[in-house]
């Protein structure tokens, strides 16, 4: 990148991962006049978000080598022409397959959006602010949420929500100018070719793997709470629509501060597996106290859960990035944040299925609360196997460096000194 970083820059990287799932949220917030328009049943609305994060899942890797070569500019065109496209198939679809085939063709703007964002900041951020930008840039994915559950049951009121789906293409239409001519203009670099590569370096370290397994399980839990969570607050508590759209909404306000937070955390040098297991551990007390408000029926629990849904789970995805920044060269982040993004659409688009199929069959949201709770223990489990790498990787280079403090000085690369201001790798589990 040839400019220097500043807010414009940085609105851009917030609009730009907001972009890819307004339709998603929209869908959510205007769930019960969907299902009454087109007679679809609890199953078959879980798979509308499930379609749109397989499709996410299925291009993630190849539109994460692809962000790695093509423009800024051509990525942007991908991430707001296409969701904007989709939208506009939503407000035309005659029935629940063209609906399906509307989320299905939104999936790739959803899947490029992290790798785009990525590419962008170690390109054209100073190392010392990236955790702090990773962070901002990730909860345009709550400012997503909170003004699709907002923005769409509003104007469904007063245009349906065929026409809220219009008006949000033509939000996202002018956001493209605005990103279009925001972004400088930059050469094609083509990324090294894999066949050049030694053959140990053509894969991913294992830290890589845990963070996309970390993404998969936590969300898994998180979409199928942000999908269902209007439903539920509707069905289980008698919300209005409005009134269930802000709840998702409040979701999102929360998600986008914890986003921040947790990005300023990382910063600061707290390390990425502790922000992990804090946030599992959170995310299971949200998803006990949505279940305790469903079998009790109180709101306060119910407002309660989202307060630790947000301020948890809705953080994953920031740490988990910035992990990933840390883990392998510049010219590979667009790759390495699409191998993570596979883990993490696959988790979006196994729970709302889960999700629904459990509601349809079992008549309540018990059995999917517990469901959840359940993801988000395996995230536990990650997080610590994702902690003891870290720690034996920095037992090894602390070996090292003990074995270079020998009488003649230095006993790596037989004897040799590295040469002055070459850096040290960069662990997994600590600020680069």
């Amino acid at each position: 990148m040839r400019t220097t970083p500043g807010p414009g820059l940085l609105f851009v990287l917030v609009c730009a991962m907001a972009a890819g799932p307004v339709m998603n949220y929209g869908i959510s917030a205007t769930s019960t006049l969907i299902m009454a328009d087109l007679g679809i049943s609890e199953g078959q609305f879980g798979l509308l978000a499930a379609t749109c994060f397989a499709s996410a899942a299925l291009s993630s890797m190849s539109l994460g080598q692809l962000s790695d070569r093509i423009s800024a500019r051509s990525q942007m065109l991908l991430i707001f022409g296409g969701t904007a496209l989709s939208l506009v198939l939503m407000a035309v679809s005659g029935n629940y397959v063209w609906l399906l085939a509307a989320v299905l063709l939104s999936g790739p703007a959803q899947a490029i959006s992290n790798p785009t964002t990525n590419r962008i900041i170690i390109h054209a951020v100073p190392p010392g602010k990236r955790p702090g930008w990773m962070g901002i840039k990730q909860s345009g994915v709550q400012a997503s949420q909170l003004f699709s559950s907002l923005f769409f049951p509003a104007a469904a009121l007063l245009a349906g929500w065929r026409g809220a789906a219009i008006g949000a293409a033509v939000v996202l239409g002018l956001l493209l100018a605005y990103s279009w001519h925001r972004l400088p203009a930059e050469p094609r670099n083509s990324a090294p070719k894999q066949a050049k590569r030694p053959r140990s370096e053509r894969g991913f370290p294992a830290a890589v793997w845990l963070l996309a397994a970390f993404a998969l399980f936590s969300g898994a839990g998180m979409q199928a709470t942000n999908v269902y969570l209007p439903l539920f607050a509707q069905r289980e508590l008698g919300f209005s629509l409005l009134l269930a759209g802000a709840t998702a909404a409040a979701a999102g306000v929360v998600g986008v501060a914890s986003r921040v937070l947790w990005g300023r955390r990382m910063a600061e040098g707290v390390r990425a597996s502790t922000l992990l297991l804090i946030l599992a551990a959170g995310a299971i007390c949200g998803a006990g106290l949505l279940l305790a408000a469903g079998e009790t029926g109180i709101p306060g629990l119910l407002w309660a859960g989202v307060l630790f849904h947000g301020a948890s789970v809705l953080g994953v995805n920031v740490v988990v990035m910035a992990g990933v920044l840390r883990e392998v060269p510049k010219e590979r982040v667009g790759a390495a944040s699409g191998a993570v993004s596979l883990g993490m659409y696959t988790g979006f688009a196994s729970g709302p299925l889960v999700m629904g199929l459990l509601l349809q069959f079992s008549g309540g949201f018990l059995d999917g609360w517990i469901f959840i709770g359940c993801a988000y223990l395996v995230c536990v489990l990650v997080g610590l196997a994702y902690r003891r790498l870290g720690s034996g990787r920095r037992g090894g280079r602390a070996a090292s460096r003990s074995a270079s403090t020998a009488p003649d000085g230095d006993s790596r690369q037989g004897g040799q000194k590295p040469a002055a201001g070459t850096p040290e790798p960069a662990q997994p589990d600590q600020p680069a």
